[in-house]
């Protein structure tokens, strides 16, 4: 069923990389409404923000947990608050906003269900993006090398990854189950960064997707 809202970026959108901004930005974009109230979960140094303010015309807001980052923010002009998306999701009220983004930052949540039931909650609609710890490059490293793997969405050293809980593709579809999300489109994302076949099946997807990034809504 899921299958069916699969749906591939035209040639149009993958040829909008202007300014060098990462390609799962401008797909998160995509998928934004023009003057949306955002939630930008782990802004990090804002440029999804800027992106959607410049692209889409948003009202967006941000928590970040460094200080580092809110104020790289800050002299953006962004609307970005230091916070911890494991916790400080709570005091928002239902329907704040329209969309809320977590963009590569699932792995790095403690409590990843409570966060995307919070964005479910506070946001009429959710954005994930996430690194596919299932990509086959991945199980070679494991597989063949018997070490853990690094690749350019999984860059770190495990002893110093930011990465706690490493996901697939499938296991992020599993989430969306448990938490009665409603997925409305899903692009999967290969090594160079083009965007794999909509008519290909899931276990595909989780073999050769390096990324991926879920639109979702709540059920009911």
């Amino acid at each position: 069923m899921l299958s069916r809202l699969k749906r591939d970026l035209t040639m149009a959108d993958t040829a909008r990389v202007a300014d060098g901004a990462r390609i799962d930005l401008l797909l998160v974009a995509d998928m934004i409404a023009p003057g949306s109230r955002v939630l930008d979960i782990g802004a990090g140094d804002g440029e999804l923000l800027r992106i959607l303010g410049e692209q889409r015309g948003v009202d967006g807001r941000g928590i970040e947990l460094s200080r580092e980052g809110v104020n790289e923010c800050a002299a953006k002009g962004l609307a970005v608050i230091q916070g911890d998306a494991d916790t400080d999701l709570d005091h928002y009220p239902d329907d704040a906003f329209d969309y809320v983004i977590l963009s590569q930052t699932l792995q790095a949540m403690r409590r990843p269900r409570v966060v995307l039931e919070n964005m479910l909650r506070i946001g009429r609609n959710a954005v994930v993006s996430f690194p596919n710890f299932g990509h086959g490059r991945i199980r070679l490293q494991l597989g063949l090398g018997g070490h853990m793997p690094s690749t350019d969405n999984l860059p770190y050293a495990w002893w110093e990854s930011p990465n706690i809980r490493f996901c697939t593709i499938k296991d992020v579809r599993d989430l969306c189950d448990v938490v009665n999300a409603k997925m409305e489109r899903a692009v999967a994302l290969n090594a160079y960064g083009k965007p794999l076949g909509f008519n290909a099946p899931w276990w595909f997807w989780n073999l050769f997707g390096e990324q991926a990034v879920f639109l979702l809504s709540r059920r009911g």
